[in-house]
């Protein structure tokens, strides 16, 4: 009952058809003259038709009234609308329900089809999960000119607790394989909507090559470097131990290549757009490489990379490399450590930062991180990490982070 001591009901208004503009204010006007509190509402648009959902709280004695007038608007309107009682039993026992956790599951691809969207709200389902709505990011592609959108993503909105999460994740990282789709799934709490330090990989991550595989063809010794890298990224040798080989190769090659190399290194499809955004959002952006810092230190200038480490390479007085290199070398578990001492430099807790990467070396971080990307990873990766982007280019990584297109504009910048 109400102050006034009048009894009061739940009743639930679905509203549907043509969207036009100032159809909400009108029915919110007539809940508005009648004293209605409003515990909940929904609206979706899809191809300029509304879905409108609005439950309300509002004494008996007015609600048939209520609902008359709205029936006589929405027909002046030209839409459709129905109604539904809710017990306060029902009420509660949806109340009490929106206290279990929630996860955001976020799905893209270079286009989704039926089946694939089929596929995975089977396993929603089978999981005991509720999807409570499903958004999407992605902007809408043209008939005509399909070559214009090249990127769809949609978001799912679940609640409830996953029956098996690592069965969940396992069959999630099963059918990106299967169906050429990737999938991000975190749970829906502040730390995913601050995300503030992301760590990137550079070789194979940041730009499509590897720096010491050019560096090598350049000193004839490519083959012999090629492959002690594909070994190392696969896990099948110590990263170190096979750093210290490759290096020792390169003795006597002039580290004047070096600049060409950097100019004419292929940047990974969708890094421009990515950085603009993480720039113009705030984020600290470092490369942790296990590459070199000449190279780190090119991008870093062309992108405005706050942090870079990597290898340093020994120079003689001639210009020649040594075949030694200067420091520690940064593997695996450097990088891990970096960006933890990173975040805590930057006062960011763990939770909010990122991992980017390809390679074995790669792992440490991007489980330590509390978002860890494999990106067109090696099989290793995938199969331990989280998330995996191998559909697109790495500004995919913007909808894993919550970005809409329609935020972004054409050009990637806010």
């Amino acid at each position: 009952m109400n102050q006034s001591g009048e009894k009061e009901e739940q009743i639930l208004i679905r509203i549907t058809g043509q969207d036009r503009p100032g159809l909400t204010a009108s029915v919110m006007g007539i809940l508005a003259k009648y004293g209605a509190q409003v515990l909940d509402i929904g609206q979706a648009d899809i191809h300029a038709t509304l879905s409108l959902g609005v439950l309300i709280r509002l004494d008996e004695m007015h609600s048939g009234q209520v609902m008359k007038e709205l029936l006589f608007k929405t027909t002046e309107l030209g839409v459709n609308i129905g109604f539904s009682p809710i017990t306060d039993e029902e009420y509660e026992n949806w109340v009490n329900h929106q206290g279990k956790n929630r996860y955001i599951l976020t799905m893209i691809g270079r286009s989704l089809s039926a089946q694939q969207i089929e596929a995975t709200t089977k396993i929603i389902a089978q999981q005991g999960l509720n999807i409570d709505s499903i958004l999407r990011l992605s902007g809408r592609m043209s008939i005509k000119e399909p070559q214009r959108n090249v990127r769809a993503c949609i978001e799912f909105s679940l609640r409830g607790n996953p029956a098996d999460r690592a069965t969940m994740q396992k069959e999630l990282m099963n059918m990106s394989q299967e169906m050429a789709v990737d999938f991000s799934f975190q749970h829906d709490d502040m730390y995913r909507r601050m995300r503030r330090l992301i760590c990137f990989d550079m070789d194979s991550t940041l730009i499509q090559t590897e720096c010491i595989d050019e560096l090598a063809k350049r000193a004839g010794v490519g083959d012999k470097v090629s492959e002690i890298t594909a070994r190392a990224m696969r896990g099948e040798i110590d990263f170190k131990e096979s750093f210290k080989e490759r290096v020792a190769l390169l003795k006597g090659l002039d580290a004047s290549v070096m600049k060409d190399i950097a100019e004419h290194m292929p940047i990974t499809e969708g890094t421009d757009r990515l950085m603009s955004v993480l720039k113009t959002c705030g984020y600290k952006i470092a490369i942790l490489s296990g590459g070199f810092t000449y190279f780190g230190e090119y991008l870093q200038k062309k992108f405005g990379v706050d942090y870079v480490y990597a290898n340093e390479l020994e120079i003689d007085e001639n210009g020649k490399l040594t075949g030694n290199y200067l420091g520690d070398i940064v593997d695996g578990h450097r990088k891990a450590e970096l960006l933890k001492l990173i975040a805590q430099v930057e006062k960011v807790n763990l939770a909010q930062t990122i991992a980017v990467g390809d390679g074995v070396n790669d792992l440490p971080m991007i489980s330590e991180a509390g978002l860890g990307i494999a990106f067109h990873a090696k099989p290793r990766v995938v199969a331990n990490a989280q998330q995996s982007i191998n559909t697109m280019g790495i500004d995919g990584i913007l909808y894993f982070l919550g970005f809409k297109d329609s935020y972004l504009g054409e050009q990637g910048k806010l």
